[in-house]
């Protein structure tokens, strides 16, 4: 949510930012209605003075023993004219609550400007792309050759966007995990299990509703979504709290499942595992000081880099353009693994900043030393997701007898084996 105060002292700065991410929203309609809003306020407390004032002299007229029926009647016309004003007051304010909470955050101003990922700003590479001397097959090839991943029966089971991994396929799966969480929880991140069913409210603090509704999927008769990630239950269970500064910075990481239905997506990616409704993925979460923010952002990228550098797989890193960013992001940093069966960089992984956004939808706030209370900074990444990683695993580890050799750091998670196939 941005700062309502914000949006009234510099609306034009709200304005082109908002522009800046191609937002439509109409950012007049808000600060009329914030102004009505005031406009309403200032009445009921005129005629809340009114009343006191009323009500002192009828004490008074009672205590002289005249008669205050007049007095009365006009505190009687004054309180009905304070309740229909508090009416109009509670339509005001979930008009002005509903159009805010469609404001998308604004983005940093070192954000490159542009519609789509054309426009992202490319910042460093990392690792040699695989030299081969045959033909690389895409992960869903070589996946079937081996017997570790069933498409086919994965679309028996749930239709279309889902994989089937199993033997030292599924064991791939459990060994990454397993090594990632190790890693963060060794850099000082604090392994969490959580819901991956959570409530409207706690999917409107994180921001992926009202905006991203038709990505979720829901349990009407329980009224309950499924994660799309594990960003959504790690930041909210600070949600309506007050945290003491010596907490912060707070760095969480859970793996669990995640479920998108990718509307919009059709005809993308639709081979293999790379676009899929159903993944796992390990997720990285900070809450900090705000004086705190881009150096956590930076801390939080090296950690995701981290897990593709132990691995020794390519990747690249990209600044996402202000039209490429999601609606509660002020900063994101890409990470793009290479993927030499399909010759392409895949996004692993995105780094986000989201200032004070999601603490202001969320309530969330800290009390500093000094004793004032402030909206936290909120941050979070893929540390990484696990439908893209192995795929990259098994085309770049490939070989040309058809095996696949598993990185170094995955074998002792894997009973030894040093190779599928």
């Amino acid at each position: 949510m941005l700062d309502m105060r914000l949006i009234r002292e510099n609306p034009e700065l709200v304005k082109q930012g908002l522009a800046n991410k191609y937002d439509t929203s109409d950012l007049d309609k808000i600060t009329g209605l914030d102004e009505k809003r005031r406009v309403v306020i200032r009445q009921v407390e005129k005629l809340k003075g009114q009343r006191n004032k009323v009500s002192a002299e009828i004490a008074q007229k009672k205590k002289a023993g005249e008669s205050a029926d007049e007095a009365i009647a006009a505190m009687r016309q004054v309180g009905q004219d304070i309740g229909a004003l508090d009416d109009d007051l509670r339509e005001i304010d979930q008009e002005l609550q509903t159009a805010m909470s469609w404001l998308p955050n604004l983005p940093h101003d070192d954000v490159p400007v542009g519609k789509d990922e054309s426009a992202n700003r490319f910042v460093r590479e990392w690792g040699e792309k695989p030299q081969k001397d045959f033909e690389v097959l895409p992960h869903w090839e070589i996946g079937e050759r081996l017997g570790i991943l069933d498409l086919e029966a994965a679309a028996r089971l749930s239709g279309s966007g889902f994989y089937f991994l199993r033997g030292l396929g599924a064991r791939l799966e459990r060994a990454l995990y397993n090594y990632m969480l190790d890693m963060h929880v060794a850099d000082g991140f604090l392994e969490c299990s959580v819901p991956v069913m959570v409530t409207t409210e706690t999917l409107f603090g994180t921001g992926q509703l009202p905006k991203l509704a038709e990505d979720m999927y829901k349990t009407e008769r329980d009224d309950l979504y499924l994660i799309p990630t594990a960003e959504v239950s790690l930041t909210n269970v600070y949600r309506g709290e007050i945290i003491d500064h010596t907490l912060l910075p707070l760095n969480l990481v859970a793996y669990t499942p995640c479920f998108r239905r990718e509307a919009g997506a059709a005809g993308k990616d639709t081979r293999g595992m790379i676009r899929v409704h159903q993944f796992t993925k390990v997720e990285l979460v900070k809450i900090v000081r705000p004086e705190k923010s881009l150096e956590e952002l930076e801390s939080l990228l090296t950690q995701a880099e981290k897990v593709l550098q132990g691995l020794k797989l390519p990747y690249r890193v990209m600044v996402l353009a202000t039209g490429d960013l999601s609606f509660a992001s002020a900063k994101t940093y890409d990470l793009e693994l290479y993927a030499a069966g399909v010759d392409r960089y895949l996004e692993i992984s995105s780094v986000s900043t989201f200032d004070d956004f999601q603490a202001r939808r969320m309530n969330c706030r800290f009390r500093d030393a000094e004793g004032k209370v402030r909206f936290p900074h909120t941050l979070n990444g893929s540390g990484l997701a696990l439908a893209r990683l192995i795929p990259a695993i098994l085309e770049n580890y490939q070989n040309a007898d058809g095996s696949v050799t598993i990185p170094d750091v995955l074998r002792p998670y894997m009973g030894g084996a040093d190779k599928i196939g």
